[in-house]
Parts: structure tokens; sequence; C-alpha cells
């Protein structure tokens, strides 16, 4: 089971570049596409998904080509857009079953998955309620079933936990692991809490362009010795801001901690911390930020 993205580019007529170069291969496990919001990562989501064909590239699902035959990745494919609607007349069950009809499920095949994935993601109570009634983590939830229906190979999810309150949340990330083992799974998000809860993988992207690709320990090795902490006054911060890359502060009674990433001590009293994936991301952001403007 394989992915591979080779060198695919999106331009547009107002936006020259929404991916340029793009290029991944991808087996089995949950891959987090983290980046700041207008990185590319929609625009590469709905590629995958065959919404939207790259203006140059290609993509390959086990050896086909999606552009030539693009039904090789829609029979096998799950998909949660960023922007998901729904019928609000019809009720979850009423909506599911629509569309498990459109993806070829029998119905006696859609009765059984549509119970099983409203018991999943937490919506049995509501099974019966019109969707126009529900909140924005409700329909969203909804979502999730409906990426599910087909027991996908191919799970392509873009900012799915938008709405979703701390409990849901962790149930789908949760759900995510569960997918991981015989399926490629791709989260699109820019939350960072995420995708260090479920990724094997991280890619990270910034202005339509891969910068990096490793496993999230790979990465953490990359920035250790690197982040330390200094406790200031709250008149010292914007003073910090403007000479060191602050990734975090934290208010205490001894002061503002803050936290900052470095090659060397920021101040004589700065104490070493152990990295977390937030500051990866900063820091390659912060990075590419400062190359695109050289």
């Amino acid at each position: 089971m394989q992915l591979l993205i080779d060198g695919v580019t999106k331009h547009y007529k107002r936006k020259p570049w929404a991916l340029r170069e793009f290029s991944l291969q991808l087996g089995p496990g949950v891959l987090g596409l983290l980046g700041p919001n207008g990185a590319g990562k929609s625009t590469l989501m709905r590629i995958l998904a065959t919404v939207t064909k790259p203006s140059e590239g290609r993509i390959t699902w086990n050896g086909a080509d999606a552009a030539a035959d693009p039904d090789a990745i829609r029979r096998t494919l799950g998909y949660l857009p960023q922007d998901f609607g729904v019928y609000p007349n019809l009720t979850p069950v009423e909506f599911l079953g629509y569309l498990a009809a459109a993806k070829g499920l029998t119905f006696a095949q859609a009765r059984q998955r549509i119970d099983e994935l409203l018991v999943l993601v937490n919506l049995t109570e509501a099974a019966s309620q019109p969707l126009g009634g529900f909140s924005g983590g409700m329909r969203q939830r909804v979502g999730i079933a409906q990426a599910l229906l087909n027991d996908p190979r191919l799970v392509i999810v873009d900012e799915p936990t938008a709405g979703l309150d701390p409990e849901e949340r962790t149930r789908f990330r949760d759900l995510l692991t569960d997918l991981s083992g015989d399926r490629v799974v791709l989260l699109s998000t820019h939350i960072v809490s995420d995708v260090e809860a479920a990724a094997t993988s991280i890619a990270l992207i910034a202005g339509g362009q891969l910068i990096r690709h490793a496993a999230p320990e790979t990465l953490l090795r990359d920035v250790d010795g690197r982040v330390w902490e200094c406790v200031v006054g709250s008149d010292e911060l914007e003073g910090l801001r403007r000479e060191w890359l602050v990734t975090g502060t934290v208010r205490r009674a001894d002061g503002l901690h803050v936290r900052i990433v470095s090659t060397k001590p920021p101040r004589p009293d700065a104490r070493p911390l152990a990295p977390t994936l937030e500051d990866v991301y900063l820091e390659a952001i912060g990075a590419h930020r400062l190359a695109g403007r050289a």
C-alpha cells in the first residue's frame, strides 16, 4: 500500500504558487501535515482526493496514476474536507444512508456500518434529530463518520478537530491511531497537539513547499539542546521577542517563564528544557520565513 506524491505543483491566477514541487512517499500510518493557515495544506488534500488536478506533477496510489484513473483512489478513499456541508433537514441516519448509497454500499451493509459509526463518533442519541439543529462540533462528527463509511484504505482529513470539545478531540485522535495500522491516513492541521498525539510521521509545510518530513522522534532530536527557559519580568518580554525565537510563555508567581529556541543560551541564567514538537514547528516556520525574506 503506497501513496506517491511526485513533484506536485498547483498555481492559480491570483496566487501563483499554492503548492510548489511537493513530493512525498507514504505507506501505512498517520502522516501529520502541519503548517500555518494558507500554507497549501487544503490544496494538497483536494488534489489527493481528486477534487482538483495539479498543474504539474503526479499522484499514484498503489501504482495507479490518479489523473489517468481517478477511480483507483476514489474507490478506497475516505475524505473529510475542511468545509464540510450537510443537508439540514436530514437526520444523521438519513444523511449517512444517502452517502452510503453513493459509495456503493448495499442497504444491509449501510445500516450496519452507520450503526457502528454513530457509536464511534458518539451520536447515537442524536441519530433521529435533524442536522440543521446540530452544533458545529456535532456536524464535524457526522463528517468524520461519512469519511469512514466505506472502510477506506486511504483516509484524508482536513482540520478534522475544528469545533470539537477536548473529550471529542481525544476520542478522534484515538480513532486515527486505531485506523493507522493498515491504512494510509493524512491528517492536515495547524494544531500541533493533534499531530503530536496521533502522527507516526510529520510533514512540515509552508508557502506551498515541503520543509521537512520525518518521524516525530527525529524532529525532536534535531532541536535537542537548543531549547531554553528564562524567568523575566513582563516588561522584558518584547525585548526577548525581538532578539530570540520565543515559542511559549507561562506566567507564574516568580515571573514570566519564557521558552526560547536558540543554539546558545539566551541569558546566563537560562536553563535547558526538553524540546516539544511546537518548538520544532515554530523554529522551522520561522527559518522558512527568514529565508523567504532573504
